[in-house]
């Protein structure tokens, strides 16, 4: 839903702030393209460390000659990679540490694969939802319209 959404968006529609969030279309994008990325790591590598970039705000805008495009071929590829990474563990059981962030509790928590696949389709489904109000606040279409 969130690359329907998206499609014939252009750079400067993806950035336009729609409401009195910070949120904007490459924000999502770029921010759910960060999340696959970060939470396929931690599944797979299971060491518990913070991902590289994990709490970086740079996630959440387009920057530096970014494009939309270019964001969206990113969260593809990440996906993909997300579906052979799950395809290779042993199952869905496998349990991994999470690594520390400023708010986590003490003691170290151990998520399931199972656990971590449930967080990225609750976090894309939130976002989506997010995206589909901006991107009616831009031009009046919403996903439903544009299937």
């Amino acid at each position: 839903m969130l690359l329907i959404t998206a499609r014939d968006i252009t750079d400067a529609q993806a950035a336009k702030r729609t409401t009195v969030s910070e949120l904007t279309l490459d924000g999502i994008v770029k921010h759910l393209t960060r999340g696959e990325q970060v939470w396929t790591q931690i599944m797979v590598e299971g060491y518990g460390e913070l991902p590289e970039g994990m709490l970086d705000l740079e996630q959440y805008r387009m920057v530096g000659g970014e494009t939309l495009a270019g964001l969206l071929e990113q969260y593809t590829a990440a996906a993909h990679r997300t579906e052979e990474s799950v395809a290779a563990l042993p199952d869905l059981d496998w349990s991994v540490p999470l690594p520390k962030t400023p708010w986590s509790p003490p003691e170290t928590i151990h998520w399931s694969a199972r656990r971590i696949l449930l967080h990225l389709i609750r976090e894309t489904a939130q976002h989506a939802g997010h995206a589909d109000i901006i991107r009616e606040a831009l031009d009046g279409a919403s996903t439903t319209a544009q299937r």
